[in-house]
């Protein structure tokens, strides 16, 4: 019988994003051992990620907080608030801004052992 494990958001390690992002790994292979990552991103008013993509299958759900995403060649964009869930295809090109005045906060569920972010400058 596989050990149960419990992850603490208090105890995950933070690693800092520029711009006053912070990211939190609750589960990986490192941290839990499982097939998938899954963290917790806190993002301040007016942070927006690069342009960027996955090698894989990334599902973001909104906890807090407003942000626009976009997608795709077309840059498609929706508007997304708590409770809010984004898929978004392996490779794709995407992103989010955060608007308004509170920070977002979102939950993150990498299809991948390891988390893989691919920057696309200029797209």
């Amino acid at each position: 019988m596989a050990e149960l494990r419990v992850i603490h958001y208090d105890d995950a390690p933070v690693e800092d994003f520029p711009d006053g992002a912070q990211y939190r790994t609750l589960i990986s292979e490192k941290y839990g051992g499982a097939p998938v990552v899954a963290g917790i991103q806190t993002s301040p008013p007016g942070y927006a990620t690069p342009t960027h993509s996955h090698p894989y299958v990334e599902i973001i759900f909104v906890l807090g907080g407003e942000a626009e995403a976009w997608s795709g060649p077309d840059v498609e964009t929706w508007r997304l608030g708590p409770g809010g869930t984004v898929l978004f295809p392996a490779n794709e090109h995407h992103g989010f801004r955060v608007i308004g005045e509170m920070p977002l906060k979102t939950y993150g569920l990498h299809l991948s052992p390891n988390r893989i972010v691919d920057i696309h400058n200029g797209s």
